[in-house]
C-alpha cells in the first residue's frame, strides 16, 4: 500500500506520515512537500524506512498528476483552499482522496465532484482530521440508534496554555480565517451565518480538562451532518471550540491587529513595495508555531491526563423516549487526532473500503470499526447514554 501525503512536512501532515508508518497495512508513505529540509529533517525523527520523499509544488498540476499517479490514495494536509485543485489532480493521476477539512464553503463545492469521482471508480472523504472528522463518526454513531434526532451540538474542547504562551496550534492561515468568517449554523432547519468568537458558554470536559469557554467557529462538519441525517428531523447543529487551543490573550492581539487592517489582502506601499499586511501578518505569526520536532515528539501526558476532548452531543428520540448521547475523543496530545484520523482514512481508501463517490465522513465510516482503529494509537472513545420518559 503506498500513501502519498501532500504537505507531509507540515505540522499536521507530519503526524499522519508518522501515524501511517506505525500501521502494518502500509508499505510506503511519500512525503510530497515543496518544503525539501523540513521534508528530511521529518522522515529523519520519525526514522521508518517506509518513508520517501518527493518535491511537489500543488499549484504544478503535471507535477503533481505525476507524484500522485501510481498511489493508492492521497491525503491532503496543505491549507483547505487547495483541496479543488488536488481534487483534480486525483481524478487524473486515477487516485482515491481525503483530506482535513474545506471551513464548510470549500466542502461544499468539493461535493460536487462526487459524480465524476464515482465514474472513475474513485472514492473521497472530505474533513477527516479530528474536528472535522470525528464529531461527523460520532454523530453517525448516535444517529444509528435514535428514530429522530432534535439537536447535534459539537465542541472541541482543549487544555488551555499559558496567559503569557503566543503559540499558534495550526497552519496560521486557516487559524486566521477561523477566526475572521462567518460562523455557520444549522438553526430550525436553516443555515445560518454568526459573527465571530460569538455563541460563548461554558461546557464542561473530561477531567482534568474540566469546565472551559466555547464559542463559535466556521467549520465544515456544520456543512455535511444536518443534510446526511435530515430525514430524522435535525433543527440545530452547531460547532464550538475554545480559542483554538491558543491563549485567549494571544486571540485578543490577533484582534487588534485586525482592527488596524492587518487582515487585509488589499497591498499598500511600503518604501516602494506592495506587500499585503495579510501576508505579512501570516509570515510574521508563522514565527509562533513550535517546530516541526514537537509535534513529533512523544506525549509528555499519559492517560487519563487528557489535554483535548472532542464531544459530539446528539438530543433524539427512540421508541419514543427521549435520549441525548455524548461522545467524547480524548486524547494525550492535541495534534495527534488531526493526523491519525485521515491517516486512517487513507488506509481505508486504499483498501477500497469507501464506495467510489465523493462523501463526509459520517456516510463514509462505519463508527465501531473507525473508534476502534482511533483506539490502537492511544486515542479512546467514551459514549454515555441518558434515557428520560
Amino acid at each position: 500500500m503506498r500513501i502519498v501525503v501532500l504537505g507531509g512536512a507540515g505540522k499536521m501532515g507530519c503526524i499522519s506520515v508518522q501515524s501511517l508508518t506505525k500501521d502494518p497495512r502500509v508499505d510506503e508513505v511519500v512525503i510530497a512537500d515543496f518544503n525539501l529540509e523540513q521534508a528530511k529533517v521529518v522522515a529523519e525523527t520519525i526514522d521508518s524506512a517506509k518513508i520517501s520523499i518527493e518535491k511537489v509544488d500543488v499549484t504544478d498540476h503535471a507535477g503533481l498528476v505525476k507524484t500522485l499517479t501510481g498511489a493508492d490514495a492521497c491525503l491532503n494536509a496543505t491549507v483547505y483552499y487547495t483541496n479543488l485543485q488536488i481534487m483534480e489532480a486525483c481524478l487524473e493521476a486515477g487516485v482515491s482522496y481525503t483530506d482535513m477539512g474545506g471551513l464548510f464553503h470549500t466542502t461544499l463545492k468539493q461535493l460536487e465532484l462526487s459524480e465524476r469521482f464515482a465514474e472513475k471508480g474513485l472514492s473521497a472523504v472530505l474533513g477527516m482530521g479530528s474536528a472535522p472528522g470525528i464529531p461527523n463518526i460520532q454523530s453517525r454513531y448516535a444517529a444509528d440508534r435514535l428514530d429522530s434526532i432534535e439537536y447535534i451540538r459539537i465542541y472541541d474542547g482543549i487544555k488551555p496554555p499559558a496567559p503569557d504562551d503566543m503559540r499558534f496550534t495550526y497552519a496560521v492561515p486557516t487559524i486566521l480565517d477561523e477566526m475572521t468568517l462567518q460562523p455557520m449554523v444549522y438553526e430550525n432547519g436553516e443555515f445560518v451565518g454568526k459573527e465571530p468568537l460569538t455563541g460563548f458558554e461554558d461546557y464542561w470536559f473530561e477531567e482534568p480538562l474540566g469546565l472551559l469557554p466555547m464559542h463559535l467557529s466556521l467549520h465544515s462538519e456544520v456543512a455535511t451532518i444536518p443534510i446526511t441525517f435530515k430525514d430524522k428531523g435535525v433543527q440545530e447543529c452547531f460547532f464550538k471550540i475554545n480559542y483554538w487551543g491558543m491563549a485567549k490573550e494571544t486571540v485578543e492581539k490577533v484582534q487588534v491587529l485586525q482592527k488596524f487592517g492587518f487582515g487585509s489582502r488589499e497591498p499598500v506601499d511600503v518604501r516602494g513595495q506592495q506587500v499585503a499586511p495579510y501576508d505579512l501578518m501570516v509570515a510574521m505569526m508563522g514565527n509562533f508555531v513550535p517546530d516541526i520536532t514537537a509535534f513529533l515528539a512523544e506525549p509528555t501526558n499519559v492517560a487519563p491526563d487528557w489535554v483535548k476532548e472532542i464531544v459530539t452531543e446528539v438530543k433524539g428520540t427512540k421508541d419514543g423516549k427521549t435520549v441525548v448521547y455524548r461522545l467524547g475523543t480524548l486524547t494525550v496530545k492535541g495534534a495527534l487526532p488531526t493526523g491519525t484520523a485521515p491517516a486512517l482514512a487513507a488506509i481505508w481508501l486504499a483498501d477500497k473500503r469507501v464506495e467510489p463517490g465523493v462523501y463526509p465522513p459520517e456516510q463514509a465510516f462505519h463508527p465501531e470499526d473507525f473508534f476502534a482503529d482511533l483506539e490502537k494509537f492511544g486515542i479512546p472513545t467514551q459514549v454515555t447514554v441518558k434515557q428520560f420518559a
